[in-house]
């Protein structure tokens, strides 16, 4: 190898090691703020394809939707009885619901993320793991509700009991049996498919934060490796 072969390779290994080290306040405002918008479209885009899939809400088992409260125990106990087969096809047509509406979550996140302060980065940056996450709750959630209220009705209307489910919940309500927001069943469904979504970008988040390679851009890698570097 020749002299200057070697000097150009050292230069180059030298560089490699301080862009590795970069901190996060050695990133311009500007780049820390377009890194974690990278990621985030990367997290919700991730989260809204998976959930929206064929059983995306039905076959997880930490995301399924079934019955609430006591509603809920009396339905396993009559699964476990063999006598639960409207009811499981009451929950399916829920969880079928929940995977029908999230699409409708896509633009807002979208825009939202777009919204973000160079300040709401720099706090999102150096908060808890799921902060990107409650920022985006905060900012969207009410508005991706009155999107999915509909297509969950559209969808549970279409079950026999959809309708007796509301005129006994309504009543439970009124005595604890179950959470007053579980007194219909759009409402119900479409809180629990927020409670989804926001869980899965949150998970996706969490992964980012601790394998910055598993970023999509390479700008999402430097600010989320260079964070990396500023805890250790």
């Amino acid at each position: 190898m020749s002299r200057l072969m070697i000097v150009a390779a050292l230069f180059s290994a030298l560089f490699s090691a301080s862009a590795s080290a970069l901190s996060l306040s050695d990133l311009s405002q500007g780049d820390a703020g377009a890194g974690l918008k990278d990621a985030l479209i990367q997290g919700t885009d991730i989260a809204v394809k998976e959930l929206s899939a064929p059983g995306g809400f039905g076959n997880n088992p930490d995301l399924r939707i079934e019955l609430p409260g006591k509603l809920g125990q009396a339905s396993r106990t009559l699964k476990m009885m063999g006598m639960g087969g409207q009811i499981t096809q009451l929950e399916d047509s829920m969880n079928r619901a929940a995977e029908a509406a999230v699409p409708q979550a896509q633009a807002l996140l979208v825009n939202a993320i777009s919204k973000m302060s160079v300040q709401d980065a720099k706090s999102i940056l150096t908060g808890p793991s799921d902060s990107a996450t409650r920022y985006l709750e905060s900012r969207s959630r009410d508005q991706i509700r009155a999107l999915f209220i509909p297509v969950v009705k559209k969808a549970t209307d279409q079950v026999g009991l959809a309708q007796q489910y509301n005129t006994f919940a309504s009543q439970a309500a009124n005595f604890g049996v179950v959470d007053s927001q579980a007194a219909n069943i759009e409402g119900y469904v479409t809180e629990r498919t927020l409670d989804g979504l926001f869980a899965m970008i949150a998970e996706q988040e969490a992964g980012i934060r601790s394998n910055p390679a598993a970023a999509a851009s390479s700008l999402a890698k430097k600010v989320f490796g260079s964070l990396q570097q500023g805890v250790r």
